[in-house]
């Protein structure tokens, strides 16, 4: 048996956008990651960086655990991971560098890791884990436990999608996406976590409390600059009654007002959520909860299903208002069933967001235009704006990398920062967020001709602004982003 640490790096100070937001959640992987290690027979704590006030909180709780193996895996259901945010990255380096200082080995899974893992391996990592990692996590597991005192080069020797040290520099046994490892099952050690310290801070900070689960594991959709190097395009669906007993659980063991679904796409057949409600009106298990799908899947029967099984808000990658700009990003949507999802989804009650994203290969002002249309004729409940982040091992990275200069990372998700070089300049889309934003929130409220004039205004002026925010020499779409995109079957 071995004395096993799990942690991870998401710190939520270290965030401002999301500390202000204020909607932390346990780290929903990195406990599946415990429950599993614990099944094998070893005794595990953990380190929850989310509530954590920094960095140096680790090295006390790691005395205190005294681990023969710390494993850092970070949370592969917090989309903020795959952003794989600068300041999240030094403070995985400055707890491994503790941990490997102290003596314990230290192995390293995330999205991160998988596409940089060289300043890990730097910091005193011994194993960089390639995507979900799980065989080869459980190989160097049972390694160590037959012989605590086996040397690196033996301890990584042979086992594929491991990344390490040598002589010369980094050694990668790389393996391409794998599905979803169907050893990751069952309950996720949520008795490890300090669920009364999430508690409060919901209450203080939104007067009730929500906690996370997860259906499935991966996305079958190909849009071009969604980085998958965790799973790839493969999607892994559990079981409904499993799922809608999980919820059932929770309800009655930790009595969360609201679930999150981590899911990238929650539900994907309308037979399954059926099923899913279905289990949930028998056992008195529901939970109002929110997911993330696509404007596509959001049929009639969904949505009434969605509505049945307790569904309170559904968030739509809506991307953009124009069609030109979907294609290009082999999005699979169209402009006319993002307005018909928002419509049917709404009639079943459900609240609807957007996510939007602005700056895309290719978008020019009319194409911006476009979106401020979309978000008028939806109106959707909220939105989300980001602007087009291009990350490893996806066909928008490789359009854009000869322009990445040394900024490669945000330093945290309010940074909005283009790193290639759009139609237009930081400013002109922060400003342009800015007024979707409020444009929302005006139609919300009570009607109010001064400040529907006053949001006018404001639009006019950004508009003629806008030839002097433009790039001089913006990045041409490729003729390949131009090809139709088949989209996944089940």
């Amino acid at each position: 048996m071995l004395n096993i640490q799990v942690g991870h790096s998401y710190f939520l100070r270290y965030d401002r956008k999301q500390w202000e937001r204020g909607k932390p959640y346990p780290p929903l992987a990195t406990i599946q990651i415990a429950a599993l290690l614990r099944r094998m027979g070893h005794e595990l704590s953990l380190f929850d960086a989310m509530l954590s006030g920094g960095v140096e909180d680790f090295l006390p709780a790691f005395r205190d655990a005294a681990p023969d193996l710390v494993v850092f895996y970070e949370d592969n259901f917090n989309f903020l991971t795959k952003m794989c945010l600068g300041r999240m990255r030094e403070a995985a380096c400055r707890m491994i560098g503790e941990a490997h200082a102290a003596g314990a080995r230290v192995i390293v899974a995330g999205s991160d890791a998988s596409d940089h893992p060289e300043p890990f391996l730097a910091a005193g990592a011994d194993a960089v884990l390639t995507g979900e990692g799980i065989g080869a996590l459980l190989a160097l597991v049972d390694r160590l436990e037959r012989d605590p005192h086996i040397n690196d080069e033996a301890w990584t020797a042979g086992l594929p999608g491991v990344a390490t040290r040598t002589g010369d520099g980094v050694r990668r046994a790389h393996v391409g996406p794998q599905p979803p490892d169907p050893r990751v099952v069952g309950q996720p050690a949520w008795d490890l976590l300090d669920v009364e310290r999430y508690r409060r801070f919901w209450h203080e900070r939104h007067g009730y409390f929500s906690l996370n689960m997860a259906a499935s594991r991966g996305c079958p959709f190909r849009c071009n600059w969604c980085a998958k190097p965790i799973w790839g395009n493969h999607y892994n669906q559990r079981p409904a009654r499993e799922v809608a007993d999980e919820m059932t659980w929770l309800k009655r063991t930790y009595r969360p007002d609201h679930i999150w679904m981590a899911d990238d796409i929650f539900g994907f057949r309308a037979d399954w959520v059926g099923e899913f409600a279905e289990r949930l009106e028998e056992e008195d298990g529901s939970i109002p909860f929110t997911i993330q799908t696509r404007a596509d899947l959001a049929s009639e029967r969904m949505c009434a299903a969605l509505a049945k099984a307790g569904c309170a808000e559904a968030w739509i990658g809506a991307e953009s208002g124009s069609q030109r700009v979907l294609d290009r990003m082999t999005k699979g949507t169209s402009v006319s069933e993002l307005i018909g999802a928002r419509h049917r989804l709404g009639v079943h009650g459900i609240r609807v967001g957007f996510f939007i994203q602005l700056g895309y290969i290719g978008e020019q002002l009319d194409d911006l235009l476009a979106t401020r249309e979309l978000v008028a004729d939806a109106a959707p409940d909220d939105i989300g704006v980001s602007v087009s982040y291009p990350l490893p091992g996806t066909k928008f990275f490789e359009e854009v990398k000869a322009q990445l200069g040394r900024k490669t990372h945000w330093e945290d998700s309010a940074d909005l920062a283009m790193m290639f070089r759009g139609a237009y300049d930081s400013d002109f889309y922060r400003a342009f967020r800015d007024l979707l934003h409020e444009q929302v929130t005006l139609r919300q409220g009570p009607a109010d001709r001064n400040a529907e004039a006053s949001l006018r205004k404001r639009w006019d002026a950004l508009i003629a602004s806008e030839r002097t925010h433009r790039s001089e020499a913006p990045t041409p779409a490729s003729p390949m982003a131009l090809q139709s995109v088949a989209l996944p079957l089940l």
